[in-house]
């Protein structure tokens, strides 16, 4: 498991997230391939530690300051652990847990295209993830390759595997430069090739970009 006293020092490691809602900016801290435990009791740490240093908690080491974060995005990506349990499911029970009628704890998931996600699928069936921003890119399996197909079909079955209380959204590189492996689709065939298929999926919630810099930069 990652020591939590030495996660401060490691922030640059780590992704501050932001997501525009119809009523505000949300604010999410990113879990991502440092953070691994062993043991439900392990999630139940890091819970605690992400919970007192950056959201509604107390600490004496909050990186922030008084700055409270609306919540936390689960990114895998880059992290290998082939056949062994992961508690990812168990760290998003604890975070829930901690939501109240005052302040509630957002969850988020950025899992790969290919389904299941080796990952992250057992976090996302718990039905406790308000937003599932899925990377459609850098997995030719189901990205835009030209054609639209295996995108459109891989998101069916996203559509029908996601609990329904999550938002899913399309994740795309924001310029060719964003995704190496590929996946970058242009305004013109996401207009007319791809939206007027999956926004009428009953759990759409938009189109993630990943990421700024590149948005900023093309």
């Amino acid at each position: 498991m990652l020591p939590l006293t030495a996660a401060p020092s490691r922030a640059p490691r780590f992704l501050l997230a932001r997501a525009m809602s119809s009523k505000s900016s949300l604010f999410w801290w990113r879990v991502g391939s440092e953070t691994s435990m062993s043991s439900p009791a392990d999630a139940k740490q890091v819970a605690n530690y992400l919970y007192n240093n950056f959201l509604d908690g107390q600490s004496a080491s909050r990186p922030f300051g008084s700055v409270i974060l609306d919540g936390v995005d689960f990114d895998m990506s880059d992290f290998e652990r082939k056949g062994i349990r992961l508690y990812y499911d168990d760290l998003a029970r604890d975070l829930s847990g901690f939501s109240t009628q005052q302040r509630k704890v957002y969850l988020s998931a950025a899992p790969q295209c290919p389904i299941p996600d080796a990952k992250l699928d057992a976090a996302i069936q718990t039905g406790l993830f308000d937003y599932v921003w899925i990377q459609f890119y850098n997995n030719p399996q189901c990205h835009y390759t030209g054609t639209a197909t295996n995108l459109l079909a891989r998101w069916r079955q996203w559509a029908a595997a996601t609990p329904s209380r999550s938002q899913i959204f399309l994740g795309l590189p924001a310029a060719p430069a964003a995704a190496p492996s590929g996946g970058y689709i242009s305004p013109s065939a996401l207009t007319s090739e791809v939206l007027p298929s999956i926004k009428t999926t009953p759990s759409y919630g938009g189109v993630m970009l990943w990421n700024k810099f590149y948005d900023t930069e093309f």
